[in-house]
C-alpha cells in the first residue's frame, strides 16, 4: 500500500523553486508579539528578504487575518489567497507571489479560518500542497497577528520556533509576558527567542529584554533567549513610507546592519529538534483552532 509519503510525493507535481531541494526540511518560524504597533511585521519581512539575500530560500506566511501587510511593505499585490487552495480554485503556485531575491509570500486571507471545518479530501489536498515546502524551503515565516487570540496563538503553538518582538514600552513589555506565559502555561514550547526594537541603545534594550527574562526565570517554565536588537532609525519611516524593506533601500543603515546580524544568528542557530515540515504544521494547527 502506497504509504502517506508516496501518496504526497505523488500529488507534488512540478517544484516551485526550480533546480533547488532543501536536504532537512525548513525551519518554520512565527515571528508574533504581544500587542500591535511594534513593528512585527517590518522585521519579519526585513529578516526574510536578509536570509534570501545570504542564499536561503525562504516563503513568508502572511497569518494577519486578512490585513496582507507583509505584502504592503513589498509595494506587492496578491490577487489571490490560501483561501482559494484549500477550496481547489488555484495552486500554490498561482496564490504565491515573488518579492526580491526570490523571497517567496503567500498571503492567508481568511482560509485559515476554515481549518478545523474542512473535510478529508480538502484537508489532504492542502496538505499535498504545502508539504512541498518541506523539500523547497529553508525557512517558512510566519507573520502572525498581534496578542493572545485563538488564531495568534494557533500559529505560535504550531510553528517549530517563536520569535516574540518587543519594545522597551512598558505595555508591550507586560503584553509579550503575558503571550509568553500563555506558551509557558500550555508547554508549546521549551524557548522563546526575543528581538527588541526601536531602542536608542544597547542598554535599552538589555533593561527591556532583562524585565522579561528575569520574570520569565522566576515564574515561568519557560527559557526566553534574546535573538538580537533594532535601533531606532529614520531610514525605517523612511523606507516603510515608500514601500521598500529598508534593509534594501539602505542597506548601510544601522537598523539594517541590526538585521544582517540577526539573520546571521538565526542561520547559525544549532538545532536539535526534529523538523516537522508543513504537514505536522497544518494539522496541528487545524487541531488547534478547532
Amino acid at each position: 500500500m502506497m504509504d502517506q509519503a508516496a501518496k504526497l510525493r505523488k500529488l507534488t507535481g512540478k517544484p516551485i523553486f526550480n533546480g533547488y531541494k532543501s536536504l532537512v526540511g525548513p525551519r518554520i518560524i512565527a515571528i508574533t508579539s504581544g500587542k500591535g504597533g511594534v513593528g512585527k511585521t517590518n522585521l519579519a519581512v526585513n529578516i526574510s528578504l536578509t536570509l534570501a539575500q545570504k542564499g536561503k530560500m525562504v516563503v513568508v506566511l502572511d497569518a494577519d487575518m486578512g490585513m496582507a501587510n507583509a505584502e504592503v511593505l513589498l509595494d506587492l499585490t496578491p490577487r489571490f489567497t490560501l483561501y482559494e487552495v484549500i477550496h481547489g480554485l488555484k495552486t500554490l503556485d498561482e496564490v504565491m507571489i515573488q518579492g526580491p531575491y526570490g523571497l517567496n509570500i503567500i498571503s492567508g486571507g481568511s482560509g485559515f479560518q476554515e481549518l478545523a471545518d474542512l473535510d478529508g479530501m480538502r484537508r489532504e489536498a492542502l496538505l499535498s500542497s504545502l508539504a512541498r515546502l518541506d523539500k523547497q524551503a529553508d525557512f517558512i515565516i510566519i507573520d502572525t497577528g498581534a496578542g493572545i487570540s485563538k488564531s495568534v496563538l494557533g500559529f505560535v503553538a504550531a510553528a517549530q520556533e517563536v520569535i516574540v518582538v518587543i519594545t522597551p514600552e512598558p505595555t508591550s513589555i507586560t503584553d509579550a509576558y503575558a503571550l509568553i506565559k500563555v506558551l509557558s502555561k500550555y508547554k508549546t514550547h521549551s524557548e522563546v527567542g526575543l528581538i527588541v526594537n526601536r531602542v536608542t541603545g544597547e542598554k535599552e534594550a538589555t533593561q527591556a529584554a532583562n524585565k522579561i527574562k528575569a520574570v520569565a526565570a522566576k515564574f515561568l517554565d519557560i527559557k526566553v533567549k534574546i535573538i538580537g536588537t533594532v535601533m531606532e532609525d529614520k531610514a525605517i519611516k523612511q523606507a516603510v513610507a515608500a514601500q521598500k524593506p529598508f534593509v534594501l533601500m539602505q542597506p548601510w543603515a544601522v537598523a539594517s546592519k541590526n538585521i544582517d546580524s540577526i539573520s546571521k544568528a538565526l542561520i547559525n542557530k544549532c538545532e536539535h529538534t526534529p523538523q516537522r515540515g508543513m504537514s505536522t504544521f497544518i494539522t496541528k494547527l487545524a487541531r488547534l483552532f478547532g
